[in-house]
């Protein structure tokens, strides 16, 4: 179920994504959405690296050859 939401930006933004919309030829609500959609991916990706390289120093691997020679 879709919910609508309202934010405020900058003149300086609003220019930009309007000026983005017009030329990729989408609506603002997809650029907001999937821009949105990765930077929860993103700050996801984050905390669970985190949390796994916390996990990993316990264990003594700190570079990708660890890694490697653990998985090898």
């Amino acid at each position: 179920m879709r919910q609508t939401i309202t934010i405020s930006i900058p003149k300086n933004i609003k220019k930009a994504l309007d000026h983005l919309v017009s030329e990729e030829g989408v609506s603002r609500s997809d650029v907001v959405r999937d821009s949105l959609r990765d930077y929860l991916f993103v700050h996801q990706f984050r905390s669970l690296r985190s949390k796994m390289m916390t996990q990993a120093r316990e264990k003594g691997i700190y570079t990708d050859e660890d890694v490697f020679n653990k998985v090898s």
